[in-house]
């Protein structure tokens, strides 16, 4: 499933229709006040490093326990290079070539049989994440039909409060939710509206869910927060 156009509607619904004028980064490294921002053919936005980063450094022991990761929503790739880059073997699959030579194939035409991981990481796309128009639909495909053992996916922080979401969220609690300390820009044109989470579900979970902090680090010293704040 391509996360382009619902991932960019979760984005600027958090500001409505029509964004309030902002303060937009320049390519000089300048700084201008601009009316809206400016949106990208097909609504394509690309994660940035950092929060995958930060993620992996947080759960690359539990990662390494599968034999591949699915990034179902690969978009050019960007996801699958942080985890490649970590030895992690990556299934790309998506419904736009963009590229990085994913798998071209919608998400719900995968089943229990067919899918080709046990595990997903990815920035799914948000409008079929939510209530109010997709019913959690992506996420009870990835949860029920194709029964993942380990799903992360990287949400809006405010998603789970919909009102729908209550019957999903008590039938399926994340194991792990990661806040993030910074707002992530997917645009690149400054001023991003607002902050995000990665969720995470795990089977060998058991007990209620954990709430955890990243901060915007980039290499391995992510790992570290979690050994020392344990100490």
């Amino acid at each position: 499933m391509s996360k382009a156009a619902p991932s960019a509607r979760g984005l600027f619904r958090a500001t409505g229709k029509k964004s309030k004028p902002v303060v937009q980064r320049q390519l000089d490294g300048s700084y201008e006040r601009v009316d809206n921002l400016e949106r990208e053919k097909d609504d394509f936005y690309p994660t940035p490093p950092e929060p995958t980063r930060a993620l992996l450094h947080a759960e690359i022991g539990r990662l390494r326990d599968f034999r591949s990761i699915a990034e179902p929503a690969a978009g050019d790739g960007a996801m699958v290079r942080e985890m490649e880059a970590l030895g992690l073997n990556v299934f790309a699959s998506d419904m736009i070539d963009r590229g990085c030579g994913a798998v071209i194939k919608n998400f719900y035409d995968f089943t229990h049989e067919t899918f080709p991981s046990y595990a997903i990481v990815t920035n799914p796309p948000f409008s079929e994440c939510g209530w109010g128009n997709g019913k959690a639909r992506w996420l009870k495909h990835a949860l029920e039909t194709l029964q993942v053992e380990y799903m992360a996916l990287l949400m809006n922080w405010g998603w789970p409060g919909a009102g729908g979401m209550k019957h999903f969220y008590a039938a399926h609690p994340p194991a792990r939710v990661y806040l993030m300390r910074w707002k992530i820009d997917f645009t690149g044109q400054g001023a991003p509206p607002m902050l995000n989470a990665w969720f995470v579900w795990d089977t060998k979970h058991h007990g209620e869910t954990v709430l955890r902090m990243l901060d915007r680090k980039s290499d391995a010293r992510q790992s570290t927060l979690f050994s020392e704040a344990a100490e």
